[in-house]
């Protein structure tokens, strides 16, 4: 263990805090902490990890009769709160009680393991740009406690179309896109929400803007990065967005689809692979495109396995209201350059190798990040392997063809409920477990089944607006 936390107590001295606050995420991306005041991390903690982890209360992790884990800081992440005083935030790895071996859930060991897969199929480097859109709300009330008396929710929003004040410009349904201000009243949360991410945690921005839907949706661009640290840095980009909105007085939610009738929250996931400096996706003496045959064999790997991905990639029932035919989620299982409604795009602003990627644009930002890269690449990597075709590129809007177009030139669909992308990784998981092992798919599939089986058995209130009378 003392690589990864090598120079722990020196950082600690000489960055003056008073607290460490340790961080990972459970089985499913949601991010958990400990602080420990900071002379109470010495050298054996440095050595063997700091033994605080009760691993039977975090989701996906341990029985309670082996619950003792040992959380290990990466050196790498420590970065002063500008939210916490006094305090520095690190990531850890998570390891058995004792054994001193990586915890096999530990989802960010899994993505470390996929960049090893990647290194030993001859790609020193990955390269991973997320865009996860959100929402902020100014704020949300639910009633679920007492469904026979008064279950419901309600969205506030000053900029919401249904905004009844009037006190400030409203946007209209699906015409969010790019507004100035004062219309959009965001602009200052997302510039101070990335003035943190720059200049707390180093993480450079490329851009933000208010994106498309009523109420307040937003889109933060970071600059591409390696697949753990790209990970980290969502983990971490989530927990500022959370943290600003909050001390803004409003609440930000990275939900697919809160609002019906306007456009859910994607997480487009950008992604190329290299190796010695050149980018393996590309090359100039392709006409369509301008990318290798690596490229689109990986492409092909993606297409084949996306859905039983989708499990990961859109892990929530709420994931499958965004992936509705119709709305402008890509939910065709096709590729193209440019085609904004085919599942994997490859961008074209500038066919150059720097540039040269594939964006998945299926994914929401609900994913475990760690999980999310871990899968794509597992599988894109077997498309390379097996020399999987993605068949013939959709230069056409898949959503303006019937299903009998759809069928006759090959394009399948992703599933349409959580309960169906489960089965599909059930029956579909072969080329994950060398990086996921079967522990943690049987883990993860028995969750999430419960967690759907939850949203299935409650009555809604349109329920009763449809079927009162049957």
């Amino acid at each position: 263990m003392s690589n990864e936390s090598t120079g722990l107590v020196k950082t600690i001295k000489e960055s003056s805090v008073r607290w460490i606050d340790l961080q990972f995420v459970d089985l499913f991306g949601s991010l958990q902490h400990i602080t420990v005041p900071a002379h109470t991390i010495g050298e054996f903690e440095e050595e063997n990890g700091i033994g605080k982890l009760d691993g039977s209360s975090i989701k996906g992790f341990k029985a309670i009769f082996e619950s003792d884990m040992v959380l290990v800081p990466d050196i790498k992440t420590f970065r002063k709160i500008p939210y916490s005083q006094e305090t520095a935030r690190i990531f850890c790895n998570v390891y058995e009680s004792g054994k001193k071996e990586r915890f096999e859930r530990d989802s960010r060991y899994i993505a470390q393991k996929a960049t090893g897969v990647l290194n030993e199929a001859g790609f020193d480097t990955s390269y991973w740009g997320p865009e996860a859109e959100f929402f902020v709300f100014d704020s949300v009330s639910v009633d679920t406690l007492n469904a026979y008396r008064g279950q419901s929710y309600s969205i506030n929003s000053s900029e919401a179309a249904w905004n009844k004040e009037l006190n400030n410009y409203p946007i209209k349904f699906k015409e969010g896109y790019y507004p100035a201000t004062p219309t959009d009243t965001l602009s200052e949360l997302r510039t101070k929400i990335c003035v943190d991410l720059e200049d707390s945690f180093d993480i450079r921005i490329d851009a933000h803007h208010h994106e498309v839907a009523t109420a307040g949706q937003i889109e933060i661009d970071m600059h591409y990065d390696k697949m753990v640290e790209m990970a980290d840095m969502l983990v971490t980009y989530k927990y500022v967005v959370r943290n600003v909105s909050k001390m803004m007085g409003k609440i930000a939610t990275f939900m697919p689809k809160p609002l019906f009738g306007d456009n859910g929250s994607g997480m487009h996931v950008h992604q190329s692979l290299w190796n010695k400096g050149r980018n393996i996706f590309y090359d100039s003496n392709e006409e369509y495109a301008q990318i290798s045959t690596t490229c689109r064999y990986y492409i092909g790997g993606i297409l084949k396995h996306a859905r039983a991905l989708s499990a990961i990639l859109s892990p929530t029932t709420n994931s499958y209201k965004r992936l509705v035919a119709g709305y402008e989620a890509p939910i065709y299982l096709a590729w193209s350059k440019r085609n904004r409604s085919a599942a994997i795009r490859i961008p074209a602003y500038h066919d150059n190798e720097s540039s040269k990627r594939i964006e998945y644009r299926s994914p929401d930002p609900a994913a475990n990040p760690y999980l999310a890269f871990a899968a794509m690449s597992m599988a894109g990597l077997d498309g390379i392997k097996h020399k999987i075709e993605p068949g013939t590129p959709i230069d056409a809007n898949i959503w303006h063809l019937n299903k009998t177009k759809r069928k006759e030139m090959g394009i399948n669909e992703l599933p349409a409920s959580l309960e169906e992308a489960l089965d599909e990784l059930e029956s579909d998981n072969q080329f994950l477990l060398g990086v996921f092992g079967r522990q943690t798919i049987e883990t993860y599939l028995e969750m999430k089944r419960e967690e759907a089986k939850q949203n299935s058995i409650r009555p809604t209130p349109y329920e009763f607006y449809t079927y009162l009378d049957a």
